[in-house]
């Protein structure tokens, strides 16, 4: 039996500001629910609206987070692309070609119907990170009887 050969990308250098950008935001918004009553504006604060504050800060956090969730998978049936809120499973039967065209910020799944389809996780500031998962994916595409 054959070994099942399988390409896995994310997107790498927006960790580094994604993650610290979610934790100040968190902070900050903990701070300020924690705070709040002590303002001298003259406005009355009270402990329902500091916690509502520091539930916006997890909720905004976690929003900021969602940029973390891209991935690329692709095995001899095919790829699936996940960007920030859907995931798409494409057979290769279906895809032209997989592409990075120049000045875009990531990659795309091009489909035969003349569609395509973004891959978030591939992105232009990753280099050769992006590089060698194109050439992946592409060799993948062309061993399953791609162009």
């Amino acid at each position: 039996m054959g070994e099942v050969m399988e390409t896995i990308a994310r997107p790498v250098r927006i960790r580094r500001y994604v993650i610290p950008f979610a934790l100040i935001l968190l902070a900050a918004l903990v701070v300020a629910g924690v705070l709040m009553r002590q303002t001298p504006t003259g406005a009355s604060f009270g402990s329902a609206d500091q916690v509502a504050m520091i539930v916006v800060g997890v909720i905004l956090a976690c929003a900021v987070l969602l940029l973390l969730r891209p991935r690329v998978r692709a095995d001899e049936h095919g790829i699936e692309v996940r960007n920030v809120f859907q995931g798409k499973w494409f057979d290769w039967a279906d895809v032209r070609a997989v592409s990075f065209p120049d000045g875009s910020p990531w990659a795309r799944v091009e489909l035969l119907a003349d569609e395509y389809y973004p891959v978030m996780a591939i992105q232009a500031h990753d280099g050769q990170r992006a590089v060698d998962a194109m050439r992946a994916l592409r060799a993948m595409h062309r061993g399953h009887g791609g162009a």
